[in-house]
């Protein structure tokens, strides 16, 4: 495996990524109101639980090639892509996941960053990682679209 210390950074800021996703997600998934309550509690649920288990894999695969993954609040705040606030005023459905589908859409931007990394660094098995959950989040955001009209 050629070098890898930008594919072990990259790694590290979808660590911290997954970290922040996943409580953002819980955020609507508690706070979601209205008309279509029943649904979008459920699909939140749904794309928490996935994010949580990328959230591990990517941590995981980090450990395997040699790096440390952040695992502080902290730096989790201190190195994700996206950003996250205090649910502090009623947030509407539509914004909710409109919000989903931009952290999503910043999401797929990065990993096909990590997916030219991975084949520098001749990494097979960080880039089968990478595109799998590039192809998850796609198909989420097709269904997201759909659900805006």
């Amino acid at each position: 495996m050629a070098d890898n210390k930008a594919l072990k950074d990259h790694l590290n800021t979808l660590v911290a990524t997954q970290g922040v996703l996943f409580t953002k997600l819980h955020q609507h998934h508690w706070y979601v109101k209205g008309n279509h309550f029943f649904t979008l509690h459920e699909k939140f649920e749904e794309l928490y639980d996935e994010a949580n288990d990328y959230f591990d894999e990517f941590a995981e695969r980090l450990l395997t090639i040699g790096g440390k993954p952040y695992s502080t609040l902290q730096e989790f705040i201190d190195h994700s892509i996206i950003e996250e606030s205090p649910y502090t005023n009623e947030v509407s459905q539509v914004d909710m996941v409109q919000s989903v589908l931009d952290d999503f859409d910043l999401l797929v931007k990065e990993l096909y960053k990590g997916i030219e990394l991975a084949g520098e660094a001749e990494d097979n098995v960080t880039e089968d990682l990478y595109i799998g959950y590039k192809t998850d989040l796609e198909k989420h955001m097709w269904m997201l679209r759909a659900y805006l009209g």
